[in-house]
């Protein structure tokens, strides 16, 4: 009898070890789990912004300083844009058909680039350094772990369900609303792509300003009225229209020489008959 108890216990120590044995595994794989989601909590996403606005001696230059120096950093110019404005303008009559133009120009520039998040304070004091003087500057920091994590887990739940609808876990009946699944998916995954591409690289906005330029330029005067010839030329030439006009005037006549010559003889013949009729009226006046 004493035999049997001894068999029994030492069964059930041995049962009892190998349900421990069991159970240490599972408490391994959660506190790994545990782990893997306190990592992915803990890793921040820091989106950076920055922009300056500075006065340079020249903007064209300072602007081109900046693309290489963005290029060095292995950064990206995502918008450039120069832009010269007249401020005002005087015209000086320099002769009769040309003007010599002063104007005052004011000439700005935009430019932004995207920078790796590392780099950005280095490139931020590179580029103050070419300008006269920095009017602003300002970094901006943005944590976006919390919206990371949350479109993470909201992925993680729809793949979780698409995979169980697959399996035949879960039936969904309506197949838009599988397809609204798969697109809110595919909205989480371009969302977190976004922010990792946000935290990577970094946005600097620059407003570039320089003092106003003053250029001088010879144009040709637009106002016909310049043009107009001087006194001699105008009364030479009014001599010259007049003998034309004279001329043409004689060569008219000479083409109506016929009706000319025509309204001569009718002349004669009129001025005949009168004066014979009037010889007629004295003799009668004479015998009375």
């Amino acid at each position: 009898m004493s035999n049997l108890l001894v068999l029994l216990a030492a069964l059930c120590l041995l049962g009892a070890c190998k349900g421990r044995s069991n159970y240490e595994p599972v408490n391994n794989s959660a506190s790994s789990a545990a782990d893997t989601v306190a990592a992915d909590s803990t890793a921040t996403k820091l989106v950076k912004t920055a922009d300056m606005d500075m006065k340079v001696k020249d903007v064209s230059a300072a602007s081109e300083h900046i693309v290489n120096l963005t290029n060095k950093f292995h950064g990206m110019v995502m918008h450039h844009q120069m832009q010269s404005e007249e401020v005002r303008s005087q015209d000086m009559l320099l002769s009769s058909d040309s003007l010599q133009r002063v104007s005052v120009l004011h000439t700005t520039a935009s430019i932004a680039v995207k920078i790796p998040s590392d780099s950005l304070e280095q490139f931020m004091t590179r580029v103050g350094k070419l300008g006269l003087h920095v009017k602003a500057r300002r970094m901006d920091i943005e944590d976006r772990t919390l919206d990371y994590l949350s479109s993470q887990l909201k992925l993680n739940s729809r793949t979780q369900l698409i995979s169980q609808q697959k399996t035949g876990k879960i039936k969904i009946k309506d197949p838009a609303a599988v397809l609204m699944l798969k697109d809110d998916m595919v909205d989480e995954k371009i969302n977190n792509k976004r922010i990792d591409d946000a935290a990577r690289n970094s946005v600097v906005d620059m407003s570039l300003y320089q003092s106003d330029v003053v250029m001088k330029e010879n144009i040709a005067n637009d106002d016909p009225g310049a043009y107009q010839i001087s006194f001699f030329k105008q009364f030479t030439f009014a001599l010259a229209n007049g003998w034309q006009l004279f001329a043409s005037f004689i060569i008219g006549l000479t083409n109506l020489w016929v009706f000319i010559l025509a309204g001569v003889g009718v002349w004669l013949l009129v001025k005949r008959y009168v004066m014979k009729d009037a010889v007629q009226i004295k003799p009668v006046k004479n015998m009375q």
